[in-house]
């Protein structure tokens, strides 16, 4: 016995020897463009220079202290969090099938829903903007029912950018959600429902508690891609809503203003992360009292 725990710890450690080489690139491909953005966001803008070495809190001041960039802030927590819970609830039901589902046409139904995955955004924007448009499908089949006489005003509309979004990033959410799923043993429900326990409760109190850290794995990812969307919400929000990655793009590619665009990234990225790990340990911290209960 102990040879065989003297085994797995030699392994353990050979597998992180040969893993830090790749971990230490990756960290560096990460940590050096934000560490630049966070110099260059303490800079001055200068309209011919662009930018002048400094260090000045202006950028965060005009940021905080600017309503229109404070709501473009809000309107992106807002969309990231509708998105992430409509995720959530939609792509669950469909985890759950998979994982319990045993027919011979599961692989089948998994590539179906990775296939959208191999699509870009860009197009599949396109595609939701042939659907919600004036002439799109929605308001021609609303009109043939006789329910509107006027096409409805559905694109270029934060509802757009929240159906596009949502759309985007609900793959993500199953894979994480099934892989999670597949990982439980499914007798624990007809354990609690032969002990009078009804499937709301067998879901509520079991289920959810097991899958948690699925759960929190799931929304912190998509809560991240959707805070940092930027073609859907450009494509089909256009001027109906603003959200901070395309607000950035604008400061950096159209306005020149590379101190200001910086801090508005870097904000972008702290508020995200910070939101996303605490909504982690939240879960995390729910699913530990459960599991000690």
């Amino acid at each position: 016995m102990t040879q065989h725990f003297a085994e797995q710890a030699r392994r353990a450690r050979l597998g992180g020897t040969l893993a830090f080489p790749a971990s230490l690139v990756v960290l560096v491909i990460i940590m050096v463009p934000i560490v630049l953005m966070m110099r260059y966001s303490f800079n001055q803008f200068d309209p011919v220079q662009m930018m002048k070495e400094g260090f000045t809190l202006e950028n965060y001041v005009k940021f905080f202290s600017d309503s229109y960039y404070r709501n473009v802030f809000l309107s992106t927590v807002e969309v990231a969090a509708i998105c992430t819970l409509l995720a959530l609830g939609l792509g669950f039901p469909v985890a759950y099938f998979l994982a319990k589902t045993q027919t011979r046409h599961k692989s089948l139904l998994i590539i179906l829903l990775v296939f959208p995955l191999m699509v870009g955004n860009v197009v599949r924007a396109a595609g939701w903007m042939v659907v919600l448009g004036n002439a799109g499908f929605v308001n021609a089949l609303l009109a043939w029912l006789g329910l509107i006489d006027q096409p409805l005003k559905l694109l270029y509309t934060p509802m757009a950018v929240v159906i596009g979004t949502t759309a985007v990033v609900l793959p993500y959410m199953i894979l994480t959600l099934q892989s999670v799923l597949e990982g439980i043993d499914f007798s624990v429900e007809e354990a609690a429902q032969n002990l009078g326990a009804g499937m709301f409760t067998t879901f509520w109190r079991v289920v959810l508690p097991i899958v948690a850290p699925g759960v929190a794995a799931g929304t912190m990812l998509v809560f991240i891609l959707c805070m940092n969307a930027y073609a859907t919400p450009v494509l089909l929000g256009g001027s109906g809503i603003t959200m901070m990655a395309p607000a950035v793009y604008g400061q950096i590619a159209r306005a020149s203003n590379w101190p200001f665009g910086a801090a508005m990234a870097l904000i972008l990225v702290v508020a995200t992360l910070a939101m996303a790990l605490t909504s982690n340990w939240i879960i995390h911290r729910r699913y530990l009292r459960t599991m000690s209960s």
